[in-house]
């Protein structure tokens, strides 16, 4: 897929196994920060770790290849987003992202997520996108509530963290009719939503 242009100066492209550095040296200076919310952090001891992660990804047969691309600002690496847990038979897929601290609170998450909510309903045909974030991670569950998805409830005890607690995950969905409607939208008023 061709790289997709989000910002100036911000871009997403398809991951690839030489992105291991990157990443790994992301998740290995921004431990306290990403591992807040994010449980492999903990598990990510070493840049072979990332390397494994990517070649699991990469290297799925086609059928069941989830798309994952590197978030480039600046042409430095600042993130993931990517789609997981697809199902191709109900035309469905959950969105995950994460976003160095240094990348943080300038727009480029919300834009990623949007970009892939155009390829998941446009490119892959889908009808639903999901989107989990932890209770309490309001930077992470305002991205979804600002592209008009739809809080569905609390998973309770849905996702066991690095320090053996669990955390309850907030689950939200993005139909294609309301994405449809929401760009409709958008184009009439001649502004996108902040």
């Amino acid at each position: 897929m061709k790289p997709i242009h989000i910002t100036e100066g911000v871009r997403l492209r398809e991951a690839e196994l030489a992105d291991a550095r990157d990443i790994f040296r992301t998740i290995d200076t921004q431990r306290s920060y990403l591992g807040r919310w994010l449980p492999f952090v903990a598990a990510t001891r070493t840049e072979r770790d990332s390397y494994d992660y990517l070649h699991a990804v990469l290297s799925a047969p086609a059928d069941r290849r989830e798309l994952l691309f590197a978030i480039v600002a600046e042409g430095c690496f600042a993130g993931l987003v990517g789609f997981k847990d697809t199902d191709r038979a109900n035309r469905k897929t959950e969105i995950g992202y994460w976003l160095g601290e240094a990348y943080q609170g300038r727009g480029i998450m919300t834009r990623s997520v949007e970009a892939l909510c155009g390829v998941a309903f446009g490119v892959l045909g889908l009808n639903r996108v999901q989107i989990q974030c932890a209770v309490g991670n309001s930077r992470s569950s305002a991205i979804p509530r600002r592209l008009g998805f739809t809080l569905e409830g609390i998973a309770r005890a849905g996702e066991l963290q690095a320090d053996g607690r669990f955390s309850d995950i907030e689950v939200y969905s993005l139909l294609r009719e309301e994405y449809v409607l929401r760009k409709e939208r958008t184009q009439c008023d001649g502004h996108p939503d902040e």
